[in-house]
């Protein structure tokens, strides 16, 4: 046996898998303490529901405990993705890479909103499909959709009758009228049929399983009006129902396994398509606690498994939780040590048996209940008789066994057996194929029988996608081979095991078979070889479909693939290991379509949260990954514990990856000692991209002492330099100085999204390596900001035209895609050609039309002018969230205001953050929502957080505002509180979407007075008042915590740290207010002459200057100048192309080598520096 020999409890211990020890980062310790608060807690709060079915629907549970260990009963809930809009009916399910790309997105539900309005339409679905994988929890889900109603809890003011259906027992039925289904789809009849029928839109018809029967539900007479007591074959009766020539007004709800449901309802009507998502993590641990009646049983329990991050992972299917904790009971029961090294489906169900039924039972018994389980399987059926049973062999004996174990489970309705999941039936069909083709009656015509018999079955499209292969799989691997072996006594001929699996590989190939269905079936067998080989062949194997609008791009450079689950990205991740022709892993929260990449790469595309065990899982097969040169995790939120498991990885000597991006991922100093070390040790990493971050000064000191580190092998670092110190950034060129292979910038530019004509104006990833090819690798002269437009010849300074007015210029030097980071605008343009933009306000263009009664303002207004025709194509900025790739559901609109009035443009395309116009007209422009007005605050947006402080001897005030993400919203801030000496604070924006409307409570970690403490989110014009908190703070001594939790939940939706060294000291003030100021110029402008005429030492000031503004030949230009009057004339001369950034740091430099200057003149200017 596997298992040690019975110990006591006290002697009980948890095993790890071998090999994985070091996906462990810490031990748990103390466990009682721990669990037992949050589980008294569950229980108190009612949080772990309690739900009781009939006795005769199919269950999870050993025969002689259901009241404990029922899988219903156990159910808690279920994350829901509802799908923004349905797929193609012939594209239904992802078969390929191409098709893998994410087109449909969607948004997380509660089982209450399944038949709410959808977000896109605006109107109730009558058809709700529930699809997801085997074993997911559809079932449970449709059974808990009608006790919830029946108690009232749920969609009774919806539906005045529920019918319940099994679609495993209507297949049973050869006919029934509309009566007769009725009357089986209730427990007790409630009304009389004609009171039931008069009302057809109160009805719910739930039909399970709606796949699993071998039928098709075709309308066959949509034309005839059948009298509801009149008989006729159930496929037609459903195919009617569902056809709507019956009961046209009544309402569905479906679950099924596959999305391709056309082949079996070809009159199916668009439905809503919602899938079942698995077990998040902490309802895996209250799965637990509800399983095990005994408290410290349920700890011991996930504890172990907890300890294992693939157990864990595979915990996320509730019927393989279900498994886990039968086996680690059977344990507990029989003595043994709690040992489950299973790192795959198969082998825990191949544990199952050995656990459950006795040796006696197992060569002969076992065998049949295999037959048994094929034969269903083939045919369609989950339902057995008695006499299916003696068929094939199964005594009395056996059968009670079978039953008191749980492998079987009586229906006390029908008096007919079934197995306790179907998956589990699937399972003992794959064995049965093993053990009839080990017999070699008739070598390779037993495995083509076999083969067309799966083939038949699930067809070869969906081949990978059934269960039974996936078992197959994973029991012709090597470790597969072993257990049944062990389980049967027998001896199994290895290589024509590895023929039949060729021989299934090769019914597919010919057809583009499912990718993640493959990769499924690749990790259930885990063999390298076997890997190695199909992963090498995949580039050929599998291609992209004729209706992939991007397939030129996959096919050379990039794969993509949606994983919404863990155990899809653990899969993933896995099999990726052993694909050769992957340079780079990519992991998106947000879908990036469009990539012009210097290297293949892989695109894992997920929108819900990936757990810790995940993470963990992810990092430890990159130890060994010997192909992937780049790691991309860009967009992700990553907490301190992800990161340092990201560490450790990259610092493990056998780890290859070269380049790092981890943009926008909610760093902060914190993270930096974490890097550093990496950047400290002797790793492979080159390339460490870290923009969108709040690193803050002291975070970047950290990073140069890792660059300091003589075995440091990093050539180029990406970061924001705009919010670092001067002294900072003098570091920073310093180091550069001393290591001339080391590049440091400071630009967007790794995904920053631009526009191109060569591939359909698609955004286009711009990586940093074609800039330093293109240029020869050339040093930049400056350092761009995000007011600057980025091109093809890097940045181009924007000027200010008017303050008063916001208006600007830009002059684009050459044919091309431009892009401003700070306003979100792009152009595509066909020559050089100079554009104005002028900041509008909404409401001096709103206010006098009946737009806003039924469109929402989703964007900035600008007053864009260029040259007719220059424009081949505008990209203008909207906050509308979307995760999908077209947003088609959603009635964008670009308002254009014109003297005749407004016209309502529909653009070309509606991407996640911008709309698209081709060839342009220009007048006051920007982006609108057509909606339903009570739909206003439903539309989910992004938002962000400014804060500005102002420093006094006695206090500091903060004043913080939650904004859609406008730009024009932004800039009047800015303005408004620039008159009142605020500088702003850069934080990290929230990372979840918001909703207009909603209101948010603000709070701090200190005695802090905050007025007020309620913040509503609304979109108002930027010509008005914009709503903030104020917040006073004492002697800020220490660092204080903020943050804004939304009002109704009171969820955490953003927080940030502030230190004492975010905020600069004052500067002295004087009584005039800014508003007198001359003109609101930058300190270098406003005090030119007297700077010209007064700075005495020139040369320090230029020193400080060299490298970070002035390039070499700037440097020795101004120098050779004999006067320091001409030195400084020469200087200004250049400044005339610096952005803001660049004279900030001037300002600061002279600060440093004139203060007494600069006091000077701002005490005559009224103590007011519009500098840095």
């Amino acid at each position: 046996m596997e298992e040690s020999p019975p110990k006591q409890k006290s002697n009980t211990k948890v095993a790890q898998h071998e090999g994985q020890q070091d996906l462990n980062t810490t031990r748990h310790m103390n466990v009682e303490l721990k669990h037992r608060p949050k589980l008294e807690r569950h229980l108190k709060l009612g949080m772990i529901p309690v739900v009781y079915m009939k006795q005769r629907e199919e269950i999870l549970y050993p025969a002689q405990s259901l009241k404990e260990e029922n899988l219903i009963q156990n159910f808690t809930s279920l994350p829901l993705l509802q799908k923004l809009y349905p797929k193609d009916p012939e594209n239904m399910v992802r078969k390929s890479w191409a098709s893998c790309i994410p087109e449909e997105g969607g948004h997380m539900i509660n089982i209450q909103d399944l038949f709410g309005p959808n977000i896109g339409t605006q109107k109730e679905p009558q058809l709700v499909i529930i699809e997801g994988a085997a074993g997911i929890g559809k079932s449970t889900l449709a059974r808990l959709v009608k006790r919830a109603w029946k108690e009232g809890q749920l969609y009774r003011d919806h539906f005045q009758h529920v019918f319940f259906f099994s679609c495993r027992e209507l297949a049973q039925c050869k006919k029934l009228s509309l009566a007769e289904l009725i009357a089986q789809g209730q427990e007790v009849p409630t009304a009389p049929i004609n009171q039931i029928l008069s009302h057809p839109e109160k009805l719910l018809f739930i039909l399970d399983g709606i796949d699993e029967p071998a039928w098709v539900l075709a309308d066959q007479n949509p034309e005839l009006c059948l009298h509801w007591s009149q008989r006729q074959p159930v496929h037609t009766l459903l195919g009617s129902l569902l056809g709507k020539s019956i009961l046209p007004e009544a309402f569905f709800l479906l679950t099924t396994r596959t999305t391709a449901l056309q082949k079996f309802i070809p009159s199916l009507p668009m439905p809503c398509q919602v899938e079942v998502l698995g077990f998040s993590g902490i309802e895996r641990e209250n799965y637990f606690y509800k399983y095990f009646a005994n408290q410290r049983h349920a700890i011991t329990a996930f504890m172990m498994v907890e300890s294992n991050p693939v157990l864990l992972t595979l915990c996320e299917v509730p019927w393989v939780c279900w498994l886990v904790c039968t086996c680690l009971k059977k344990q507990m029961e029989q003595g043994r040590v709690l040992s489950l090294k299973s790192q795959t489906t198969t082998a825990l169900c191949l544990k199952y048996p050995s656990l459950t039924i006795p040796d006696k039972h197992r060569r002969t018994q076992v065998k049949a209940l295999c037959s048994l389980a094929a034969e269903g399987i083939w045919k369609r059926r989950t339902l057995f008789s008695e006499s299916d049973l003696c068929k094939q062999g199964l005594d009395e004996d056996a059968v009670a066994t079978f039953l008191k174990t749980g492998v079987l489970q009586k229906q006390a309705s029908s008096l007919s057996y079934s197995f306790a999941h179907l998956c589990l039936q699937e399972f003992f069909a794959a064995i049965s194929c093993i053990l009839e083709d080990s017999e070699e009656r008739h070598g390779n015509m037993e495995m083509d029988r076999i083969v067309e018999t799966l083939v038949e079955r699930y067809g070869r499209q969906n081949l990978f996608e059934a269960p039974t292969v996936r078992f197959l799989f994973g029991l012709l691997g090597k470790e597969g081979v072993k257990g049944m072996e062990k389980l049967f006594s027998c001896s199994l001929h290895g290589k024509t095991k590895l023929k039949l699996l060729w021989h299934i590989l090769g019914k597919s190939q010919p057809h583009q078979p499912s990718c993640l269905g493959l990769l499924h079936c690749l990790y259930e067998n885990q063999d390298m070889e076997l890997l190695t080989h199909v992963m090498h062949d995949l580039q050929g194997t599998i291609v992209p479909g004729p209706n992939d609008i991007a397939h030129t791009v996959l096919q050379t450079n990039v794969k993509q693939l949606v994983v919404q689950t863990d155990m899809e990205l653990m899969v993933a991740t896995f099999c990726i290991q052993f694909y050769c022709h992957v340079r780079t892993l990519q992991l998106n929260m947000e879908k990036q379509q469009g990539y012009a990449l210097t290297s293949p790469r892989m695109v894992l595309y997920r929108w819900t949260p990936i757990t810790n065990a995940s993470w963990e899982i992810l990092f430890y097969n990159l130890k060994f990954t010997r192909n992937l040169e780049g790691l991309d995790l860009s967009g992700n939120s990553l907490r301190y514990s992800v990161v340092q498991s990201l560490c450790n990885t990259l610092r493990y000597p056998g780890c290859q990856l070269k380049t790092l991006w981890l943009v926008k991922c909610g760093l902060t100093s914190r993270y930096c000692s974490l890097l550093a070390s990496v950047l400290s040790a002797h790793s492979s990493l080159t390339e460490l991209y870290l923009q969108l971050n709040d690193l803050g000064d002291d975070g970047v000191r950290m990073l140069c002492e890792g660059l300091r580190n003589p075995v440091c092998n990093l050539s180029i670092l990406w970061l924001d330099l705009s919010s670092l110190s001067a002294q900072v950034i003098t570091e920073l060129r310093t180091l550069e100085e001393k290591n001339p292979k080391l590049y440091i910038r400071s630009i967007w530019m790794p995904h920053m999204m631009v526009p191109t004509e060569n591939m359909d104006e698609e955004a286009i990833l711009t990586t940093f390596k074609q800039q330093r090819q293109e240029s020869g690798d050339k040093p930049m002269e400056i350092l761009g900001t995000e007011e600057d437009f980025w091109g093809p010849t890097g940045p181009v300074a924007t000027e200010l035209v008017d303050r008063v007015r916001n208006l600007y210029r830009v002059q684009l030097p050459m044919a091309g895609s431009y892009h401003c980071p700070s306003t979100g605008l792009h152009f595509v343009v066909t020559r050089a050609v100079t554009i104005e933009i002028e900041f509008c306000a909404w409401s001096q263009f709103l206010d006098k039309t009946p737009l806003q009664q039924s469109h929402m303002v989703v964007g900035p207004l600008f007053d864009i002018k260029a040259e007719q025709g220059a424009v081949t194509a505008v990209y203008l900025p909207h906050f509308v969230s979307l995760k999908d790739t077209e947003a088609s559901t959603f009635d964008f609109k670009v308002a254009h205001f014109q003297e005749h009035g407004i016209v309502l443009e529909t653009p070309d395309r509606v991407k996640p953050g911008y709309t698209v116009l081709k060839n342009p007209s220009f007048s006051p422009m920007g982006d609108v929502l057509r909606i339903i007005p009570a739909d206003r605050h439903f539309i989910p947006i992004t938002s962000i957080t400014l804060i500005y402080y102002r420093l006094n001897l006695e206090e500091v005030t903060l004043h913080l505002y939650l904004v859609p993400s406008d730009c024009t919203i932004q800039k009047a801030i800015d303005d408004e509180e620039m008159k009142f000496q605020f500088v702003r604070i850069n934080k990290p924006p929230p990372v979840d979407n918001l909703f207009i409307g909603s209101r948010y409570i603000v709070s701090g970690s200190e005695n802090l007075e905050i007025t007020p403490k309620e913040l509503e989110l609304c979109y108002r014009s930027s010509k008005e008042f914009q709503l903030f908190s104020e917040i006073y703070v004492g002697n800020m001594g220490s660092e204080i915590k903020l943050q804004i939790k939304n009002k109704k939940h009171m969820r955490l939706i953003w927080e940030a740290l502030l230190k004492p060294g975010d905020l600069r000291p004052a500067l002295p003030r004087i009584a005039q207010a800014l508003k007198d100021a001359p003109s609101l110029l930058h300190f270098m402008d406003q005090h030119r002459e007297q700077l010209v005429a007064r700075v005495t030492s020139v040369d320090p000031l230029l020193d400080k200057l060299h490298g970070l503004v002035l390039n070499e030949e700037s440097y020795e230009a101004v120098r050779a100048e004999n006067t320091n009057q001409d030195k400084m004339r020469k200087l200004f001369n250049l400044s005339r192309s610096w952005s803001r950034a660049c004279k900030d740091l001037f300002y600061q430099a002279l600060k440093e080598t004139h203060p007494h200057l600069v006091m000077d003149l701002l005490e005559k200017s009224g103590g007011v520096s519009l500098g840095s």
